[in-house]
């Protein structure tokens, strides 16, 4: 199994359908779990797909509409029910507290699990550590709504053969990775640059900076395309994207991978969504979500000089 990967839980877009949940998307990142969106029914979804409540250590909401957020009081219980050991963070639109608490107390049960919550109240930084950061956005929706971006540190792969031509074996290897230099070669003649992995979430919203600013450079972008082309009026009424939309927005901001998701229940055919997001220009690797589908991100490419 890929140590990074994206869990689809949920394709739906307002109401689930025969063949789409509500919303839900677990992104595994080395040893972490992020939960973005979490529908009604993601709980369900998790069973379905492997997916336990010890595998979530962060929570991401875009905007409070219940096809992104109404999972949140079975999953905040699960957690709980479940004695995480670990502590797990919420990031929510701060103007959507009321939401949130009348979520995370829908019920009465027994909390066991220290739950953070760290709403979001502008653009920026909202957690960093060793292996991403994790950045917010404001995007272009009817009530307040983020989208989230993950972007890993640059780093250096080590080249085998450079290693071997220079006699560096064993824990030399670690030991010229920490000092930068052992006996007369330097870590630069035996390694590369390696650009870090981005990822970003970006569900409802209108075309706006916020998009592009979220979708630049990504190794994967997760993005709504609720509508198709001949739907556009619709979509920016009710702040929304269309296919061709976010695959030109995708395209322009050199994405890597492109996964759509989010879909009205007046479609059945995915297939049209592809041909659109292809018209549109899109041509790296493209995926059209289905519910219980795993994803894995693209491999780390080296920097260019």
């Amino acid at each position: 199994m890929s140590a990074r990967e994206l869990v689809v839980l949920g394709t739906a877009s307002q109401v689930p359908s025969r063949h789409r949940n509500h919303n839900g998307y677990l992104l595994r990142w080395d040893g972490e779990g992020i939960l973005f969106d979490p529908g009604e029914g993601t709980q369900r979804q998790m069973l379905r797909a492997g997916v336990a409540a010890h595998d979530i250590n962060r929570i991401c909401v875009t905007h409070f509409h219940g096809d992104h957020s109404l999972g949140l009081a079975g999953v905040i219980q699960r957690i709980n029910l479940d004695r995480v050991p670990h502590p797990v963070t919420a990031h929510y639109p701060a103007s959507g507290q009321r939401f949130f608490d009348r979520l995370r107390y829908a019920t009465a049960y027994r909390e066991t699990v220290r739950l953070t919550e760290a709403p979001v109240a502008a653009d920026g930084p909202l957690a960093t550590g060793p292996s991403y950061s994790l950045d917010a956005v404001r995007l272009s929706h009817p009530v307040e709504s983020y989208g989230y971006r993950l972007t890993e540190p640059d780093g250096r792969r080590m080249l085998p053969a450079l290693l071997a031509e220079h006699g560096i074996k064993g824990p030399d290897v670690g030991r010229i990775q920490r000092d930068g230099q052992l006996g007369g070669v330097t870590l630069d003649q035996v390694s590369e640059e390696r650009r870090g992995q981005r990822f970003a979430f970006v569900m409802d919203t209108r075309l706006c900076d916020g998009v592009y600013a979220l979708a630049e450079g990504c190794d994967m972008l997760v993005i709504e395309s609720t509508f198709l082309d001949e739907e556009a009026l619709l979509a920016a009424e009710h702040g929304h994207l269309t296919a061709g939309q976010a695959a030109r927005a995708a395209h322009e901001a050199g994405v890597r991978h492109l996964v759509l998701t989010h879909f009205s229940q007046r479609y059945n055919d995915p297939e049209a969504f592809e041909r659109q997001a292809r018209d549109a220009g899109f041509d790296g690797e493209l995926t059209v979500a289905a519910d219980l589908l795993r994803v894995p991100l693209p491999k780390r490419h080296p920097l260019k000089p």
